[in-house]
This record gives structure tokens, sequence and C-alpha cells, in this order.
């Protein structure tokens, strides 16, 4: 059986429009809290400025549990599915 946060990772896939920067941002950062649990690794420096902006807005939910994680990113599927 799927759960809540596997079947949004698949819905999330079938969006017709692509969410914005921020949007995604926050999409990745839920994702990676609520399946890997707080930001590991170093972050990424240089010219990475994508690897670091995922790094800081995973970074950003240090200590939220990855149950709170994919429940609001479960809502926040859902919110975009609404709009879709």
């Amino acid at each position: 059986m799927t759960t809540p946060f596997e079947q949004a990772q698949q819905d999330v896939q079938t969006l017709s429009r692509k969410p914005g920067n921020d949007t995604l941002l926050k999409l990745y950062a839920l994702y990676k809290q609520g399946s890997a649990g707080d930001v590991s690794g170093k972050r990424p420096g240089g010219f990475d400025f994508v690897g670091g902006a995922k790094y800081d807005a995973w970074e950003a939910l240090k200590g939220k549990t990855q149950d709170e994680a994919q429940a609001e990113y479960v809502a926040l599927v859902q919110t975009l599915k609404a709009q879709d």
C-alpha cells in the first residue's frame, strides 16, 4: 500500500505547471527532511548556487520530525494539485 507521502511524490511529477523556484526548494527540503531527517554533510560551496540553496532550505527545517515534514509535503502537493 502506498503511503500519503509516497503518493504525493508521485503526484508532484504529474503537475502540468512547474512550481516556482521557492516552492521547488520547499518541496525539496520537506522531501529530504521527511525521508532522511536533519541535514547532513557539508554545504556545497563555490559556484554551486543550486546545491547551496537546496542545502540551506533543508537546513532551515532542522529539528522538524520526519512525520511533520512528510505531512507538510503532502499538504503542499495537495495545494499545488488544486491550483493546477
